[in-house]
């Protein structure tokens, strides 16, 4: 039985040892076999993986769909999270070039939104009160920006991934994005303050500019305007720029505003041309675009200059040129009218003369720019606009504003007064002389004391009307003695000659024909119907009662044969005549 065992087990050794080699292979071939199994597995998901990237990635090259932005935006950052954890199967520079791509198609639709907004209405801003009643950029464009401003602004940059392989392409493109934002929206705001601009020029430009103080003030509403429209241009910057930090703000800022800051210059300058080509006849222009401009200074200096970051100031420039040719008219206006007055006539002339309705026009129109012609007369000092002319008078020098006013005032009436009175030395003959000045100080106290078109009656100091009052009853009192003095000399009371009463008869008639042709040749005012009245009646009050006594006590006596030849004419027949010497 041992014996038997043992060769069975002999065989089964010999068995073992020959099945022993085909297990080995077993197991290999069952090895390689899940080896086999595994590679296939991770073949299958990694083609399912780049078919996932092949999708994404043809999505973002396709471009965003402004009515599916979520999904660009997701695969965007699906990308950067393979590369943020290292998770992608293609290189990071790779997958980096794709998101640069999408972040540049970002862009291109932003820029399209812009320019779509950039392209459409252009409203006046003069019409807002404030900035934020500006709607610059339609709502469904700014609804349509916002999410896609909000993402732009979380793509990876070179301050924030430095070590992203897309950040400087991304930082470049937005940064010409910027640009370009600024760019589209400085031309659309000079579409929209252009033609306001021009109908400024238009205005000023008028032959009647010079004594239209709304001009003026169009001026300052249109600069108001572009104020206005930057501040909300400013506002949506804020909102919508994709790199919303304070220097990118500023530096995005100057440039939209530096084109519209050239702009205004140049309307500056194009509506103060007038008043540099001739002061004299635009003087009130020049005050009103003061006043109007230079209020608006300190808004200028924060919406034009702080918020930009700039140190040119435009506005500033152009007010300092326009208040020294405000401050230069003061003296030059005397200047002129002082000229007026010394000038030797052309023609020979007892009608209101040039100088004097130009200056009653400017005292007409000085109360509508009070304010700017105080400040400005303040700041030349209190009587330099005499130009070292002492013959005006002392007074004590101030530095009220209403104070100085007055004293200019005073200059302009004294000035005035004197250029008349050399006007009508001109003139040769006392007679003229005088219906001269009557005609010219009538017109000035009705349009200045008794009838004023404007306040300026509240701003004449009282010495100055109380010398224009003297003036005109000194007028009249010259009138009087030149015209009417000799007539009545001839109905003098007294004993004398036949020949004598003859003389006297005759000198009086002639003398009232010579009056009569010299009212004919220089008459009184036509326009002035008060004042013919008033001296028709004074006339006739002063002569009549002379007349009447002369001849009640000649016309009985025996001092000729034929008193009809002497006598021409009846008390009521004089009465007629003078009358129609005034009328």
């Amino acid at each position: 039985m041992t014996n038997i065992l043992s060769k069975f087990d002999t065989r089964l050794i010999r068995l073992e040892k020959s099945i022993s080699p085909l297990h080995s292979s077993t197991q290999s071939l069952t090895r390689i076999a899940d080896n086999i199994d595994k590679t296939i597995q991770a073949i299958d998901r990694i083609a399912a993986r780049q078919e996932g990237v092949a999708a994404e990635e043809a999505l973002i090259l396709r471009g965003p769909s402004s009515q599916d932005l979520p999904s660009y935006f997701d695969a965007i950052e699906r990308l950067n999270a393979q590369i943020a954890f290292g998770s992608a199967e293609r290189s990071a520079k790779d997958t980096g070039r794709v998101i640069e791509t999408g972040g540049k198609k970002l862009c291109q639709l932003y820029t399209k939104l812009v320019a779509e907004a950039s392209a459409g209405p252009t409203p006046d801003p003069e019409a807002y009160q404030s900035a934020l009643q500006v709607q610059p950029i339609p709502p469904r464009i700014i609804t349509a920006l916002e999410p896609l401003v909000t993402f732009m602004r979380s793509l990876p940059i070179p301050s924030t991934h430095p070590t992203h392989p897309a950040s400087y392409g991304l930082s470049a493109a937005l940064k010409d994005c910027q640009a370009g934002y600024a760019e589209m929206r400085a031309g659309w705001a000079k579409k929209c303050v252009e033609p306001t601009s021009k109908r400024v020029l238009e205005r000023v430009e008028r032959r009647d500019a010079g004594t239209d103080v709304e001009a003026g003030r169009l001026l300052g509403r249109w600069v108001a305007g572009v104020l206005t429209l930057a501040e909300a241009e400013h506002n949506l910057m804020e909102r919508l720029l994709p790199f919303s930090n304070p220097q990118a703000l500023q530096s995005t800022y100057s440039s939209f505003i530096s084109p519209i800051c050239t702009m205004v210059a140049n309307v500056l300058t194009a509506a103060h041309a007038p008043v540099r080509r001739s002061l004299s006849s635009h003087v009130f222009l020049a005050f009103t675009q003061y006043s109007s401009v230079s209020a608006l200074q300190p808004r200028w200096d924060i919406v034009m200059r702080q918020r930009a970051g700039r140190k040119e100031n435009e506005l500033a420039e152009s007010l300092h040129s326009l208040r020294a040719i405000c401050l230069r008219s003061f003296p030059e206006f005397l200047a002129e009218l002082r000229a007026a007055g010394s000038a030797i006539p052309m023609t020979l002339s007892v009608g209101v003369a040039d100088f004097t309705l130009s200056t009653v026009k400017y005292l007409e129109m000085l109360p509508q720019v009070q304010d700017a012609v105080s400040t400005s007369l303040k700041t030349l000092g209190d009587g330099n606009w005499r130009m070292g002319d002492v013959s005006l008078g002392v007074f004590q020098p101030t530095t009220d504003e209403d104070a100085i006013l007055e004293h200019y005032l005073h200059d302009v009436m004294t000035i005035l007064i004197r250029a008349l009175e050399g006007r009508a030395r001109a003139l040769k003959r006392a007679q003229t002389g005088s219906i001269f000045m009557l005609n010219n100080l009538s017109y000035i106290r009705t349009n200045i004391l008794l009838n004023p078109r404007s306040a300026i009656d509240d701003l004449l100091p009282a010495q100055a009307q109380d010398a224009l009052n003297t003036a005109f009853r000194q007028a009249k009192v010259s009138y009087f003695e030149a015209n009417w003095a000799p007539l009545l000399a001839n109905l003098s009371e007294g004993k004398g000659s036949r020949q004598v009463v003859k003389d006297q008869w005759t000198g009086f008639f002639d003398g009232l024909a010579e009056v009569a042709a010299t009212h004919q040749a220089f008459p009184l005012n036509k326009q002035d119907a008060e004042l013919r009245e008033k001296l028709a009646e004074e006339v006739n009050n002063l002569v009549l009662p002379a007349f009447q006594r002369f001849s009640a006590r000649h016309q009985a006596a025996d001092f000729t044969k034929n008193p009809q030849k002497y006598i021409r004419a009846t008390p009521d027949e004089v009465a007629q005549q003078i009358r129609s010497f005034f009328r």
